[in-house]
């Protein structure tokens, strides 16, 4: 028998990242940066910056079916196919339904993106600030378990990331959606800011802005040093930027942890388990199976940032199990894998408005108008606690618009040539309230192909988010009546959880052990070299598009365990 003695010191590391997405890459480049040596597991394939964005500059007509999914697809993936994001040019950065099963108690679309960079290939790129507001709110309401940080406390982190990754906005001024640091913003359209000036005469509470979001309209020197150039306003964005213009794992954090010569990058890595040393007290290492070997391996390290995505973060850790802790990392409480939350999409208006005909608008904004929450900021006011945002964007119909009308020659080509009438889109995007019944679970009985247990979704809606789908569209209604909008059309779209992509909780943070499972510096209780920053962490969700945050706790807690390791605390 040869015995390989050195395995465990070639597969030590000073850190272990278990994901490689939004807050997976900040933690890669933070704790680079910080001088440690870095392992990052990467469950999914390999995606390289602009060479591995196969579609990017592909037009309509160079694809198969247009661009449009065929029917056998949508019938192989009935979940994946209802993201909004997923078409012919950007199928190949979803996972697909068949990859990794789950059991869906309550129905649950878990939309998911298995490759280096993760879902920040896909995200919506909108980002907005916490409020002191949405932090003190469970304590005020008692909705759940009081945040142990305050917006104070987390502002010079929003600001630390929203530097280094770019974001487009404008300075509101607006109490409960704070400024950041902000590049040159987008521009509302002119119905849009007709919409605005109708708003400002009838209200006082309620402000249309221009969406916040994580484009750059002027690169900064510390971009251009990375290889990031401006925005070209062509809303292709899902299929991968190869000018690098939004925010990405690929095109920012991970280029920035390579350039420290501290990254080491392991795809095709799934995450077994966090594995617990009881005679040390804390965790040792991951153990992984090699998705195309099935070998099981195990890696080790001082520090280890769980980063997998909410229910992947909470699967692992719920399968982390051990004599100490038999039920899952950390869960002396039983909490674990309770208290999961989303975000309620299901309100929908449709409106339509006359005049404007003389006005049009310059290339694809990648972002939209915002109207910050205005329901129970200062005090409870409505049958339903928290309240909801608004998003709304004003657009023309294209070529074609009449193509279905009668006609024949060159009237009828004129006509189609021409941009249509002006339409409002408005969505609702509602805070919904952690609950204990709203949880995951491992399955008993059923495994994956890399013989780990499925994940059960049991999370749903309430009567407290029904209650916001009708003031969202009692009040959005008069907003546009008074505006003079016509043929305005409310729809609850009923919308399966998940579908939003914002599920968070299940690991939530607070102050109290017996209450929570993490503590303010994003630390398991009960197994301190163990950071959980992405949604998994969230107390409560408040109603703005979360990866900001995420970003700014990830970037605090690696500074944080950096000083601990200096410390020998950890």
């Amino acid at each position: 028998m040869y015995l390989n003695i050195n395995t465990q010191k070639q597969n030590t590391y000073d850190a272990i990242v278990i994901g490689s997405g939004i807050s997976g890459g900040w933690a890669a480049k933070e704790l680079c940066e910080k001088g440690l040596r870095t392992l990052v597991l990467e469950r999914g394939r390999d995606v390289n910056h602009i060479t591995d964005y196969p579609t990017a500059m592909k037009n309509p007509w160079d694809f198969e079916h247009h661009n449009r999914l065929p029917p056998s697809f949508r019938a192989e993936n009935p979940i994946a196919s209802k993201c909004y994001a997923l078409d012919e040019a950007t199928q190949q950065f979803f996972t697909k339904d068949a990859e990794q099963p789950y059991i869906q108690e309550k129905p649950f679309d878990w939309i998911r993106a298995y490759q280096v960079g993760g879902k920040s290939l896909l995200w919506a790129r909108q980002v907005q600030r916490w409020s002191k507001f949405d932090f003190e709110g469970p304590a005020r309401d008692g909705f759940a378990v009081p945040w142990p940080v305050t917006y104070d406390e987390l502002a010079p982190w929003y600001s630390y990331v929203e530097r280094f990754a770019g974001i487009s906005g404008n300075k509101d001024g607006l109490e409960g959606l704070p400024d950041g640091e902000f590049l040159p913003p987008w521009e509302l359209n002119c119905v849009e800011k007709h919409l605005q000036k109708s708003l400002n005469a009838n209200y006082t509470d309620r402000h249309l802005i221009i969406g916040r979001c994580a484009h750059l309209t002027k690169p900064q020197p510390w971009h251009i040093a990375l290889g990031r150039g401006q925005c070209q306003a062509r809303h292709l964005c899902y299929r991968g930027c190869p000018y690098g213009a939004y925010f990405s794992s690929q095109s920012a954090t991970l280029p920035a942890a390579r350039k420290t010569g501290k990254l080491t990058l392991r795809p095709h890595s799934v995450v077994h388990s966090i594995i617990y040393d009881e005679k040390l007290g804390k965790a040792s290492g991951v153990r992984i199976i090699d998705a195309n070997t099935k070998e099981v391996i195990e890696y080790y390290a001082k520090i280890i940032f769980l980063n997998a995505s909410c229910l992947a973060s909470n699967q692992i850790l719920l399968n982390s199990t051990s004599n100490r802790f038999p039920t899952g990392l950390a869960n002396d409480n039983g909490l674990l894998g309770h208290f999961v939350a989303f975000h309620n999409y299901r309100g929908i208006v449709y409106a339509d408005i006359d005049g404007f005909e003389d006005q049009y608008y310059f290339g694809r904004r990648p972002t939209s108008g915002f109207m910050p929450r205005y329901q129970n900021v200062h005090k409870q006011e409505t049958d339903f606690l928290r309240g909801y945002l608004v998003a709304m964007s004003a657009g023309r119909a294209g070529w074609g618009h009449a193509a279905s009308q009668e006609g024949f020659g060159a009237d009828w080509k004129e006509q189609n040539s021409r941009p249509g009438p002006w339409n409002l889109y408005v969505q609702i995007q509602a805070e919904t309230i952690p609950k204990f019944e709203n949880h995951l679970r491992l399955s008993p009985d059923q495994k994956d192909k890399y013989g780990i247990p499925q994940l059960i979704t049991s999370v749903g809606y309430d009567d407290n988010d029904v209650k916001i789908i009708k003031h969202f569209h009692t009040s959005v209604a008069e907003m546009l009546d008074k505006a003079s909008f016509k043929n305005i059309r409310l729809v609850d779209d009923k919308r399966n959880p998940g579908l939003d992509i914002h599920e968070m909780g299940g690991v939530r943070m607070g102050a109290d052990p017996k209450t929570s499972l993490v503590n303010k510096w994003n630390q398991l209780h009960t197994c301190k070299n163990v950071f959980v920053t992405d949604g998994a962490a969230m107390t409560s969700i408040g109603t703005q598009n979360p990866s900001l945050t995420f970003m700014a706790f990830t970037a605090r807690a690696a500074n944080h365990a950096v000083q601990e390791m200096k410390k020998k605390n950890l």
